[in-house]
């Protein structure tokens, strides 16, 4: 019974390994602001009111040349992912992992919103990418 016991913390540890092995992914604050939803949800019309209800607010807020409210939203998720499997030597105590990789993922949102003199949407644009 004694060298079972002994054996319990290399099985906590290759347990604990297998477990980080896992993919596992995590996402900036803004994550809800997706093109679709600009797409979808925002109209030349609009009030600020509107816009600010949709998309939140922006991050910055300027004018144009005939200091026309201008307001863009600048959004930057980052996305980890890590998968592997646990093999490797198992000696008396520990537990050697090969066979893991990571990677990094990021996406872009940039949406910008004009208004007019009666501060309606007069025009929208967006533009993603990810790399």
């Amino acid at each position: 019974m004694k060298r079972s016991l002994s054996l319990l913390p290399a099985v906590i540890l290759s347990t604990s390994f297998a477990l980080a092995g896992c993919q596992t992914a995590s996402v900036g604050p803004d994550e809800k602001l997706t093109v679709g939803q600009v797409q979808k949800e925002i109209r030349v019309g609009m009030s600020g009111a509107e816009v600010a209800q949709v998309l939140g607010s922006p991050n910055v807020v300027t004018t144009d040349e005939l200091r026309r409210e201008v307001w863009i939203y600048d959004k930057i998720a980052t996305t980890s992912a890590n998968s592997g499997y646990v093999g490797g030597l198992l000696t008396l105590v520990f537990v050697i992992p090969y066979g893991y990789s990571s990677s990094t993922t990021q996406q872009t949102l940039t949406v910008i919103v004009k208004f007019d003199e009666q501060k309606k949407v007069r025009d929208f644009a967006y533009h993603a990418s990810r790399f």
